[in-house]
């Protein structure tokens, strides 16, 4: 998912991720110095979620959905959020709150079903099963099921997933993932249909073919077996040819799943009601259970979490949509057994690190100083201790298959709050002046100005005159991803869009994707990284993974584009009268799929 605010859809995907922090995190308030038991999520935890996703039959795709066990239906959720949603376009979707929200709006070929345990399985969303393959990986057909309508009633067709992969081509769209694009076209995707469907024209039936109106096939010239996991991504949902509306879509676009937006005050609020087009018989993940659900963007975390720990009124059929507990209250609720039990925890996918403009910071010493004088474990009491994340040592998530614990090249595990005097050497031998100025970007979110008092005190320290530039949360990553952005230093987070190292190394450190809205916010471009990246993708998993490594190792300890800060984990309150609430560990949030009221 996948930034964080994040990307994701096992990811998801970068922005900042959705809990906030405050200043007075630091404090005795801090999760990170609860007394007593330690029931935060652990690194073996984030070990379950490596295994492989499976990929589900026809059988495995029928619906309806498997009931939850005591729901029952009726009445409106109330959804607490900060700000509101980046996107709502299926094409511009890449982060975390827009991927909640399009699981309950938005349909795509196929989706991600999870049990109980957590396992996930790819399954046919609007297709009838999670796709065939032939060629040896290169060809994949989908069926689309009978009985998919939008919410106006129009059936949807192969021309309508025709028209939303073709859309994703044109200037309309710059932000969302570009996995499928670049497979069937190249990284200079674009070029293949500058003005996407607008104009009439269409990819030859040589890249994506739709012989009859339930048939879509996707050619591709090396296989692609990650293809349905790819399209199960909240950026790859259907916009029916016949309702796009172009730029204007991202503010009303047509639901195919179980609700529909029925208000949208932008900044304000939005009401969801039943979709009453969408039928259940064809969907195997989702439900319908309560009538709709109110969301407020305007309650700060620390307001959210004050409700719901008092869990009056409103707040008792309440949730914390991508949200995570205000820090600086975090051992008042895990100290109150009524709202602890009322929690829901995780380890997310996602990395923090605070990613360098190679294209102004293009000296590794500096780089490594700054690395070295992050105080890495500061950042994680501001974000909750540790119910909010655990040092990092590499880029790569302890949910990634062939994670190394004791890979950590800056030492930090044995130094968490950084290396000053280490940092003050390098810049010395760099012939780094005292008070050189550095322009540090940060959102304007609780989480984001915790992280830039931490950030520039630390560089402040070692010499540096860091001047830290604020910037809307709703429009940071449109910021940073400019390729001529005007800052040398932010922090990013990222997660897996599915459990393989691919998601996270090809589109954040691939050379061949320095563009402007892309992910690659370092600018990173090594023809060494890249060679790497290209002989992965056409390995065998056991091969790829000693290939994702060696690039991994090259980035980090070579080239140092990110420094990495810390592992993220996740706890969310919700109100006593929400029934169904699990973690997912598909969205990394409360698992919005399951939600019932227990007496609506």
């Amino acid at each position: 998912m996948k930034p964080i605010r994040t990307r994701t859809v096992r990811a998801i995907a970068v922005a900042l991720v959705a809990g906030s922090l405050t200043l007075t995190a630091c404090s005795s308030e801090s999760g990170g110095n609860n007394k007593g038991k330690d029931d935060s999520k652990s690194q073996k935890d984030a070990a379950e979620q490596q295994d492989p996703v499976a990929y589900g039959d026809a059988a495995a795709s029928n619906g309806p959905a498997e009931e939850v066990a005591g729901a029952t239906s009726g009445g409106f959720i109330n959804v607490y959020m900060q700000s509101d949603l980046t996107h709502m376009d299926p094409g511009q979707i890449y982060v975390s709150d827009a991927g909640q929200f399009s699981n309950l709006v938005h349909r795509g070929l196929t989706n991600f079903q999870e049990d109980k345990d957590g396992n996930l399985t790819v399954v046919g969303d609007i297709a009838t099963d999670s796709g065939t393959s032939s060629d040896d990986g290169k060809t994949w057909t989908f069926e689309i099921k009978d009985g998919v309508k939008d919410e106006d009633g129009k059936a949807i067709t192969s021309a309508d997933v025709r028209h939303t992969i073709e859309r994703l081509y044109s200037k309309v769209i710059f932000d969302g993932p570009t996995f499928v694009q670049s497979w069937l076209s190249g990284n200079d995707y674009r070029k293949a249909l500058p003005d996407g469907p607008y104009k009439g024209k269409h990819l030859p039936d040589s890249v994506l073919e739709t012989p009859d109106d339930k048939t879509v096939v996707f050619h591709f010239d090396q296989p692609r077996p990650d293809l349905p996991q790819a399209l199960a991504m909240a950026g790859y949902s259907i916009v029916p040819e016949k309702a796009d509306t172009k730029e204007k879509y991202d503010k009303a676009p047509k639901s195919l799943g179980p609700y529909k937006i029925a208000e949208h005050k932008p900044g304000k609020s939005m009401k969801l009601v039943k979709n009453d087009q969408w039928d259940a018989k064809t969907d195997a993940v989702r439900h319908q259970y309560v009538d709709g659900y109110n969301f407020s963007s305007t309650i700060a975390q620390a307001s959210q979490t004050k409700r719901l720990t008092a869990d009056q009124g409103e707040a008792k059929n309440a949730i914390q949509f991508t949200d995570s507990v205000d820090p600086a209250q975090m051992s008042t609720v895990i100290g109150n057994a009524d709202a602890k039990k009322r929690t829901i925890q995780g380890f997310q996918p996602y990395v923090w690190q605070l990613t360098f403009n190679l294209d102004r910071m293009k000296d590794k010493k500096v780089r490594d100083a700054i690395t070295y004088a992050i105080p890495n474990q500061s950042m994680i009491q501001a974000d909750g201790g540790r119910y909010g994340g655990e040092v990092a040592g590499g880029l790569l998530a302890p949910t990634l298959p062939n994670y190394d614990p004791e890979y950590d090249p800056f030492g930090k595990l044995k130094k968490p709050n950084g290396d000053p005097e280490k940092a003050k050497e390098l810049l010395k031998e760099a012939g780094v002046k005292e008070g050189t100025k550095l322009s540090y970007a940060y959102a304007n979110t609780p989480r984001g100005q915790a992280q830039m008092v931490i950030i520039k005190d630390a560089l402040n320290k070692i010499g540096f005159d860091v001047q830290a530039k604020e910037i809307d949360r709703a429009s940071f990553y449109e910021q940073v991803g400019k390729l001529k952005n005007p800052f040398d230093l932010y922090m990013t987070g990222w997660g897996q869009d599915w459990s393989s190292p691919s998601t996270v190394i090809t589109p954040v450190y691939d050379g061949e994707l320095v563009a402007d809205g892309a992910s690659n916010y370092s600018h990173i471009n090594d023809k060494q990284v890249n060679d790497l990246i290209k002989k992965a993708l056409t390995q065998e998993p056991e091969e790829a993974a000693k290939s994702w490594e060696k690039a991994h190792h090259r980035i980090v300890e070579e080239i140092n584009p990110a420094a990495p800060v810390y592992y993220s984990k996740q706890i969310q309150l919700y109100g006593s009268n929400i029934g169904g609430a699990v973690y997912s560990n598909e969205s990394s949030y409360i698992d919005i799929n399951n939600l019932y009221l227990k007496k609506p």
